[in-house]
């Protein structure tokens, strides 16, 4: 085998490469396995998980470099609850801005208000919609201030959360991606 020289910060992109030969796009059963088993147990070594799954700890390290350069789990960390911070206040604001600008300004003006956690280009009589968090809903007020205070937005659009019915949440989607590779490629388990 040659020698692979992986520029640091690259390691993603390099087992990409080398694994895009042989992927597609779904994941099989035990895939599904290894990230339920991760997500209920984020501090579970590989070891372990390669004892709980019953398959051999290359096989477990091989799986995860392989979902990590696809993109399929895309962190360790862990979940940091907004409102355990003090931000109890959650709202979705939909923006709509000035084209001449684009998307990528405004973006980066709304990277740089820490209560903005997420923002996605959208469809519909808005351009973008995010979820942001407040202390309260006069901090709110000053967090809407400083999203439209970027000459690039011309309206903003609050709703505010009420109550969370349904957590964010992808294992039920894992599960199922699972489920249905392993039942289009006919293997039953017991």
């Amino acid at each position: 085998m040659s020698n692979l020289h992986i520029p640091p910060g690259n390691v993603r992109d390099v087992l990409y490469r080398l694994y895009a030969p042989v992927m597609n796009d779904s994941i099989d059963a035990l895939d599904a396995r290894l990230i339920s088993l991760l997500a209920e147990e984020p501090r579970i070594g590989v070891l372990e998980c390669s004892r709980r799954l019953r398959v051999a700890r290359g096989t477990v390290q091989a799986r995860l470099d392989k979902l990590v350069a696809r993109g399929v789990i895309q962190g360790f960390g862990p979940e940091v609850s907004p409102q355990a911070l003090g931000f109890g206040v959650m709202a979705f604001v939909t923006l709509e801005i000035r084209q001449r600008f684009g998307h990528d300004p405004v973006a980066s003006h709304l990277a740089e208000i820490p209560e903005v956690l997420e923002a996605h280009t959208i469809t519909g009589s808005g351009d973008l919609l995010c979820r942001i968090v407040a202390r309260s809903n006069a901090d709110l007020q000053r967090v809407i201030d400083g999203i439209v205070s970027y000459e690039g937005i011309v309206r903003a659009s609050t709703i505010i959360a009420l109550a969370e019915q349904i957590p964010y949440r992808t294992l039920p989607l894992v599960r199922a991606a699972g489920e249905s590779r392993r039942s289009s490629a006919g293997v039953i388990e017991a």
